[in-house]
């Protein structure tokens, strides 16, 4: 399974349990979709745990009413096939309600972030509340 719908399903299912954290093993991309997501306020906070070979991230989940429990997403972009969007053709994700995650040359940004700076790239995510 790819490692992001991994990270996703992981942490929609523990917010649909009830679980206050969980660990998810480690990467540099999966560290800057949760800056993405906590900046967002969709998770609370996260931190790196653990020692090389197997580092993990504790992911602490957020209930607050703004999103109480869970959120939905939409992987796009997947290893078999790539969806890749020009500056002028990123779209909202469902109809302002959320947000989609955009690798760039400038690291992964949401789909505001990139239309500001105009960057387009690859589609990774769409997420919404």
């Amino acid at each position: 399974m790819d490692p992001i719908t991994d990270l996703f399903n992981r942490i929609k299912n523990a917010q649909s349990a009830g679980h206050g954290s969980l660990f998810v093993p480690a990467s540099k991309e999966k560290m800057e979709i949760l800056t993405i997501l906590k900046t967002e306020g969709f998770i609370g906070n996260f931190e790196k745990k653990g020692r090389v070979p197997q580092k993990n991230i504790e992911i602490t989940l957020n209930n607050k009413e703004k999103n109480s429990g869970t959120f939905n997403f939409k992987i796009i972009s997947k290893p078999g096939q790539r969806i890749y969007a020009k500056k002028g053709e990123i779209t909202a994700a469902k109809k302002y309600q959320g947000f989609v995650i955009i690798s760039t040359s400038q690291g992964l940004l949401t789909d505001k972030e990139a239309k500001k700076r105009g960057l387009g790239g690859e589609v990774i995510v769409e997420i919404w509340a």
